[in-house]
């Protein structure tokens, strides 16, 4: 795990949360939204930098209204997996 520290004016740091912990959650969890919106961050990583499983992520990210990444390559990646699974191939 790699610790970032990142400083703020104290007035501007405040609008995130009352404590270091919550204004570091809150920053966390905007870096985790944005870095999904941008493409850099998977469904999956944005789990695991937040401590959350597979559905509490998706959960997460649609509580605050993002679109999930989720093109044609996807859909056609899912549907080979389910025929190889059902043996429908």
């Amino acid at each position: 795990m790699i610790e970032v520290t990142v400083k703020l004016p104290e007035r501007i740091a405040r609008t995130l949360g009352d404590t270091p912990e919550a204004m570091a959650r809150q920053l966390l969890e905007n870096s985790a939204v944005e870095g999904y919106r941008a493409g850099r961050l998977s469904h999956r990583q944005v789990g695991e930098m937040l401590g959350l499983d597979y559905w509490q992520a998706e959960a997460f990210l649609r509580d605050r209204r993002v679109a999930l990444n989720y093109g044609v390559a996807e859909l056609d990646a899912d549907r080979a997996g389910l025929d190889k699974i059902l043996g429908n191939q």
